[in-house]
C-alpha cells in the first residue's frame, strides 16, 4: 500500500470509531499485509517486535512482549490488549495475550494491524497499561477463490495453509481457512546442566499446531470465529523439571463473535458485539520424588468467559463526536489444577468465576479549527478489582497543513489475574494463594510530534513518562517459606521515540526507529530486562529486473539487566527475497531468520535455573502461495 494510502487510511482502535492517524489520541503505527509478506512475519511477535518502543523475548515456550522498557522475566502478556476484529483474546485465568507461535490466526489471515501505544483502559478497561493491539483480518474478496501455501524450513519446519474466500454480488462476503504447521526443533545445550547428559536437551524443541478460521458477513452483521492448538516442548528444565525428560505444554484456543453495525438515524449509529472465548492450558512435565524417582506432574487450567457490548456514536451535534457505551464479560470458568499422575496425588483443584461491567463515554471536540480534544472516560466495576475510573485526556493542534502536536494524559489498569490470586500448592519450592491483591495501575504522559514531509513520508517524535504502582510481584513469606504474589513494586520511565518512515520512487519503502528510554524501580535501580536503546529498520525493495522484491529487516536492543548479571547487547537481521513471475498464479519467497547468525540471549525468569536463554540461530524458509 502506498504511504500516501496508508497515512490517509482510518484507524478504528484508538477511538472505537474510524478517525484519521492525525486526529487519534495516540501514536498509532499500521502494519498492513504487504509488509507481513515483504518481510516473512511469521507470528504476531515477529510484527510487533518491528515497531517503535516494542521489543520481544522468547523463553524456547513462549514469546513476550515489552514496552518502553518494561518487560519483567517471568511475566505474562498481561499489559496489552490483544483484540482480533475488535473482540478481547485475553483469557480469563492468565489474562495472557498470546502472540507468538500458539496465537489464534494464521499470519496470511492477517489485513492490518493497529497498534495503539499507551494506556487504553479509557476505553478498554483492564490490561490496556501499555497499548492495544487489534488483529483485523482479511475479507473473502480479499483472499478470493481457493488458495493454498505450503513451506520447509531447518530444523524440519513444515507448514500448510488452504482457504477459500467468496463475495458475491449481494454483499455477502465469506473466508474458510486451515492451516497446520510443525517443526522439530534442535537439541540445545544449556551449561548449567553440564552434569546431566552433557547439558543437551534431545528432541525437546518440537511445535506443532493446527488453526481454523471462519468469516462471514452480509449487510449490517459480521460473524467469525477461530481455534488453535498447539503443543511445545520445553527444553530448559524450567519449573524444577528433570532436565532432558518429555516436559511439553498445550494450548487450545478458541473464539466466536457476532457484530451488528445499525444506522439508527442520520449522524446516529448503533453497535452491537457478542462474543465468546475458551482457552485451556496443560504443562506435562517429569520432576524429582522425594524417594528420587520421577514424577509427571500435570499442570493447567480452563478457562471461558462470554461477553457483550453496546456503543452509540452520535455525529450530529456541531463540533463533537460521542461515543457511549456499556461492557460486559462474564468470565465463567477460571479453573486451576495441578496433580501427580502415578501415584496419583492433588495438589490443586481451585474453581472460579467472576464478572465485571464497564460504561464508557468518550468526546471528540473540534475547539476550533486546527485544534482538537479528545476526551474519555469509563467506570469498570470488577468482582476482584473493585471500582477502577480511568480517564484519558488528548489535545491535538495542527500547526499547519503538515504538522500535528499531541499532548496526552492517561491512566489504565490490571486486575490481578486467577493465578497471582488463586495458584497455590504447599511444601517446598510451593506457591501460596492471595485473594487480597490490588489492581496495578499507570499514570502516563505523553508528547507527540507528527510532520507530513510531504505525500510520501512521516515523521513522529514521541517523549513519555509512565509511573506504575502495585506491580504485583512474588516474594517468600516469612511464616510459611512460600512464595506468595503481593503488591510490592513499583516503576517509573522516561524516554523517547523517534519514527521515520517514506515511501521513494520506483516502489522503495522504509521505516525505521530509534527508542531511547530510563526505566527503574522508583530509586534509580535499573529494571531486569529494561533495554535503554533500540534501534529498528525495514527496507522493502523492489527488484524490477529480476521480477522480484526484497524486504530487509534489523532490530537492535542494547545491554539488559538480568536478575544478577547482564547480557550484552544485539543486532539481528532479517532477509526475505520474494516473486510473483517465476510461476503464473504463485508466489514464491525465501526467507532468512537471524541472517548473520547472531548470538544474543534474553534474561530469564526467576522459574529458570539459566540466567539467561539463547535466541533461536539461523534458520532459512522456503514458502509457495498459489491461488487457482
Amino acid at each position: 500500500m502506498p504511504l500516501e494510502q496508508l497515512v490517509a487510511l482510518q484507524v478504528t482502535t484508538a477511538s472505537r470509531f474510524p478517525q484519521s492517524i492525525a486526529d487519534a489520541p495516540s501514536a498509532v503505527v499500521l502494519l498492513t499485509a504487504q509488509d507481513i509478506r515483504d518481510f516473512g512475519w511469521r507470528t504476531l511477535a515477529d510484527a510487533l517486535a518491528s515497531l517503535p518502543g516494542l521489543y520481544v523475548t522468547n523463553d524456547r515456550n513462549y514469546s513476550y512482549l515489552g514496552a518502553r522498557g518494561f518487560l519483567r522475566p517471568g511475566d505474562y502478556d498481561s499489559r496489552f490488549l490483544l483484540l482480533i476484529d475488535g473482540v478481547r483474546t485475553n483469557d480469563s485465568v492468565y489474562d495472557q495475550a498470546s502472540i507468538g507461535s500458539e496465537g489464534l490466526l494464521d499470519m496470511d489471515l492477517v489485513q492490518r494491524i493497529e497498534y495503539v501505544p499507551g494506556p487504553g483502559s479509557a476505553m478498554y478497561g483492564s490490561n490496556a497499561l501499555f497499548g492495544v493491539i487489534n488483529v483485523i483480518t482479511k475479507s473473502g474478496s480479499a483472499m478470493a477463490g481457493p488458495q493454498a501455501a505450503v513451506s520447509v524450513g531447518s530444523y524440519g519446519e513444515r507448514a500448510a495453509r488452504a482457504s477459500y474466500g467468496w463475495h458475491g454480488q449481494d454483499g455477502t462476503d465469506w473466508l474458510l481457512a486451515a492451516s497446520s504447521s510443525r517443526r522439530d526443533g534442535q537439541d540445545l545445550y544449556f551449561a548449567e546442566y553440564a552434569a546431566e547428559h552433557g547439558g543437551v536437551a534431545h528432541g525437546l524443541d518440537f511445535d506443532r499446531a493446527q488453526r481454523l478460521f471462519a468469516k462471514a458477513a452480509r449487510g449490517p452483521l459480521t460473524l467469525s470465529a477461530g481455534y488453535v492448538a498447539r503443543t511445545k516442548g520445553v527444553p530448559t528444565g524450567s519449573f524444577g523439571a528433570l532436565f532432558d525428560t518429555a516436559n511439553q505444554t498445550r494450548d487450545t484456543q478458541a473464539f466466536a463473535k457476532a457484530a451488528l453495525a445499525l444506522p439508527l438515524a442520520s449522524g446516529v449509529d448503533l453497535a452491537l458485539l457478542a462474543h465468546w472465548g475458551r482457552a485451556d492450558y496443560q504443562g506435562i512435565g517429569s520432576y524429582p520424588g522425594e524417594s528420587g524417582q520421577a514424577l509427571v506432574n500435570v499442570d493447567g487450567d480452563h478457562a471461558a468467559w462470554y461477553g457483550a457490548s453496546a456503543q452509540l456514536t452520535l455525529d450530529r451535534i456541531q463540533d463533537h463526536k460521542i461515543v457511549a457505551g456499556v461492557d460486559l464479560q462474564r468470565n465463567a470458568r477460571r479453573d486451576q489444577f495441578s496433580y501427580y499422575r502415578e501415584p496419583y496425588e492433588l495438589f490443586l483443584d481451585d474453581r472460579r468465576s467472576n464478572g465485571r461491567s464497564a460504561v464508557f463515554v468518550q468526546d471528540e471536540w473540534h475547539m476550533r479549527p486546527g485544534l482538537l480534544l479528545n476526551a474519555g472516560l469509563r467506570y469498570d466495576r470488577d468482582s476482584n478489582a473493585g471500582s477502577q475510573f480511568h480517564p484519558r485526556l488528548a489535545l491535538m493542534y495542527r500547526t499547519g497543513p503538515a504538522d500535528t502536536i499531541k499532548l496526552i494524559y492517561g491512566t489504565a489498569y490490571r486486575a490481578p489475574n486467577a493465578y497471582e490470586l488463586y495458584y497455590g500448592y504447599p511444601g517446598e519450592g510451593g506457591q501460596q494463594a492471595n485473594p487480597a491483591l490490588s489492581a496495578e495501575r499507570i499514570s502516563t504522559r505523553e508528547l507527540i510530534f507528527e510532520r507530513r514531509l510531504d505525500a510520501t513520508g512521516l515523521a513522529r517524535l514521541s517523549l513519555f513518562n509512565y509511573r506504575m504502582r502495585g506491580l504485583i510481584a512474588q516474594d517468600v513469606q516469612p511464616d510459611s517459606g512460600l512464595l506468595m504474589f503481593a503488591n510490592l513494586q513499583r516503576a517509573v520511565a522516561v524516554g523517547g521515540e523517534l519514527a521515520y518512515e517514506r515511501q521513494y520512487a520506483r516502489g522503495l519503502r522504509l521505516r525505521t526507529s530509534f527508542a531511547m528510554q530510563h526505566a527503574d524501580d522508583g530509586d534509580n535501580a535499573q529494571l531486569v530486562n529494561s533495554p535503554r536503546r533500540l534501534f529498528k529498520l525495514n527496507l522493502a525493495l523492489p527488484l524490477p529486473a529480476l521480477k522480484a522484491r526484497v524486504g530487509a529487516e534489523l532490530q537492535c536492543g542494547s545491554a539488559r539487566r538480568t536478575q544478577t548479571g547482564m547480557v550484552g547487547g544485539y543486532c539481528v537481521s532479517n532477509l526475505l527475497a520474494s516473486s510473483t513471475h517465476l510461476l503464473p498464479g504463485a508466489e514464491l519467497s525465501l526467507a532468512l531468520y537471524n541472517a548473520f547468525n547472531a548470538r544474543y540471549a534474553d534474561p530469564a525468569g526467576p522459574v529458570f535455573v539459566q540466567e539467561a536463554l539463547l535466541r533461536q540461530s539461523r534458520t532459512i524458509s522456503a514458502k509457495l502461495a498459489y491461488g487457482f
